[in-house]
């Protein structure tokens, strides 16, 4: 039995949050947990969540082995980029873009 879990518009850049996403595919989940609460970056929180939440529903299911359970697929996409401008010298200004992340995730169970 398979669940999932979604994070819509995290303020993360995609290019930086795949870095960590990678270390986690395709891991059993309390593996999974561990290499992200150890993990320096700040979109290893997030994700982290994301995880206990797709725990949380796979119970719901009524999956009958939490600790079986495995990353099937976890992928990040890009979302929206916010646009800001900054003054800057001699009444030029400069761009700062601010990019958003979609995270989805698939837990599965081991046979």
């Amino acid at each position: 039995m398979e669940s999932s879990a979604k994070l819509s518009f995290a303020r993360l850049s995609p290019r930086k949050t795949r870095l960590v996403v990678d270390m986690v595919r395709g891991k059993e989940i309390q593996a999974a947990l561990n290499i992200l609460r150890f993990s320096p970056q700040p979109s290893a929180k997030l994700i982290s969540k994301l995880l206990s939440s797709a725990v949380a529903n796979a119970e719901q299911k009524g999956v009958s082995d939490v600790d079986r359970l495995y990353v099937k697929t976890i992928y990040v996409d890009g979302g929206a980029v916010l646009k800001r401008f900054l003054p800057r010298a001699m009444g030029r200004a400069s761009k700062i873009r601010k990019p958003t992340s979609h995270i989805s995730v698939v837990l599965a169970e081991k046979k």
